[in-house]
């Protein structure tokens, strides 16, 4: 089965769009409620959006999740990467992540089980963690039971270093 946005449109809320001066979180001017986008491969529309497909959207490995707009999180095919400082002197580490979009009016949708059996699947099979982001400067790193070998329970790791997304993340509780 081949699946559609349909009437979901949070990919055009939370999601930043360079090429149209927009940020994360802000509603696209283009978008209209029920239509969709009104200059969707038209002149001038960019190729960020075009080229662009939300997880869900391919059914990748998102099966059991539901539509963003349901779920009121959207994520993102293209992993991004942190910088790890771990607190034990190792050296400091870079590590892909799995960007996770949430609806800010939804702020605890990243406790989704089907989400959390979704991240630790790839926590195991990537070793990814994942940012959960709110906008471009708010969010925090998610770290599956995977990672805590000794207690083996969720951890949300925010920067102690970074107040904005765009530097990476310097420290994540030792791992």
């Amino acid at each position: 089965m081949t699946r559609t946005c349909g009437a979901c449109q949070l990919c055009c809320k939370l999601l930043p769009v360079r090429e149209l001066n927009k940020g994360a979180g802000e509603r696209c001017k283009h978008q209209k409620f029920g239509k969709g986008c009104t200059v969707y491969h038209k002149p001038g529309f960019p190729m960020a959006c075009a080229m662009w497909s939300c997880r869900w959207l391919v059914n990748d490995d998102t099966a059991e999740l539901s539509r963003p707009d349901r779920s009121h999180y959207v994520i993102d095919l293209i992993p991004d990467h942190i910088r790890i400082t771990p607190r034990d002197g190792r050296d400091p580490y870079t590590m892909l992540v799995v960007q996770v979009w949430v609806d800010p009016a939804f702020p605890d949708a990243h406790h989704d089980p089907a989400l959390r059996r979704y991240l630790e699947r790839r926590a195991e099979q990537d070793d990814m963690a994942a940012l959960v982001r709110y906008s471009g400067d708010k969010g925090f790193v998610l770290f599956a039971p995977h990672f805590d070998k000794k207690e083996g329970k969720w951890h949300e790791c925010e920067s102690i270093r970074s107040t904005s997304f765009k530097s990476l993340i310097e420290e994540a509780g030792g791992q």
